[in-house]
């Protein structure tokens, strides 16, 4: 792989259902943009060594549900490139990568709004206390926080600006999953951002034709796109996301999935006990 470029995608891809669906992104990568690297952590690497634009590192699952492992990702990929275009791992790349990927400093997202336009349709109370929890600690003007839908966006080093966002979104995703909202990564991004002064920007127009099965079903009821000519990707998608499964894999799954869920949620209430930059920031009892 040629290291001396300066851009990448990345996703995350822990377990099988992921990994599965990241193959696929990796093959369409391979396809439509052949010479640009794909930064992946996941659980296991060696699922990708078939791919020789794939840097695929080890990583295990460190927020409640993963959600917010995404800063992860991206603090690997900026630490090999300039920029990077993280995608989740179902996105699928459908024809033509614009060559160049000039990407300002900062984050740039394809979707988004002011974050108060955001709350506005939100539905659950508790998410809205808990964004206005972290503003009114942490001193922040919700009238100058952008959100943005985290499946696809950019990002460029800001004259270090980043490191300080890294951690500061880490800390507001505690106070995020002690609460109880263990997803909202597009809300933690937005205020951290807006603390440090990292830029958040919007460029709708796409860099390229891609699938992502719940923006597809928008389009496809604005009479935006075709459902017949999308019709298989609906299917590759749901093959994997509902593959076949005996009744005992199933439990064994659920079991699992419930047990892995308890360890985070008590590994999280240790690490945040004992953060002295949470507690400094928030005054929360644990």
């Amino acid at each position: 792989m040629n290291m001396s470029q300066k851009f990448c995608f990345c996703t995350l891809a822990v377990g099988e259902r992921y990994r599965t669906h990241a193959r696929m992104l990796a093959k369409d990568i391979q396809q439509h943009t052949q010479n640009t690297p794909l930064c992946v952590l996941t659980d296991k690497p060696e699922y990708f060594k078939e791919f020789p634009h794939v840097l695929a590192f080890k990583h295990r699952l460190q927020s409640v549900k993963g959600y917010h492992d995404k800063r992860f990702v991206l603090e690997k990929a900026l630490s090999l490139f300039e920029s990077c275009m993280f995608l989740d791992s179902d996105v699928r790349i459908l024809g033509a990568v614009v060559k160049e990927m000039n990407w300002p400093a900062g984050i740039t997202a394809r979707t988004g709004c002011n974050l108060l336009q955001h709350m506005a349709n939100i539905k659950n109370p508790k998410e809205i206390q808990v964004i206005e929890e972290v503003a009114q600690k942490l001193n922040i003007d919700l009238q100058k926080v952008q959100w943005f839908h985290e499946f696809m966006f950019a990002m460029r080093g800001q004259d270090g600006l980043e490191r300080n966002f890294f951690q500061l979104w880490q800390t507001i995703s505690y106070l995020f999953e002690i609460r109880g909202i263990y997803h909202g990564e597009g809300y933690a991004m937005g205020l951290a951002a807006a603390k440090v002064g990292m830029a958040i920007a919007f460029d709708r127009e796409d860099k390229f034709p891609f699938f992502k099965d719940n923006i597809e079903r928008i389009r496809i009821k604005k009479g935006q796109s075709n459902p017949q000519e999308k019709q298989i990707y609906f299917e590759i998608h749901e093959n994997i996301e509902y593959r076949n499964r005996s009744i005992l894999r199933k439990v064994t799954e659920k079991l699992m999935k419930k047990s892995v869920f308890v360890y985070r949620l008590l590994r999280l209430r240790k690490v945040a006990k004992n953060d002295s930059h949470f507690h400094k920031l928030f005054e929360v009892n644990i």
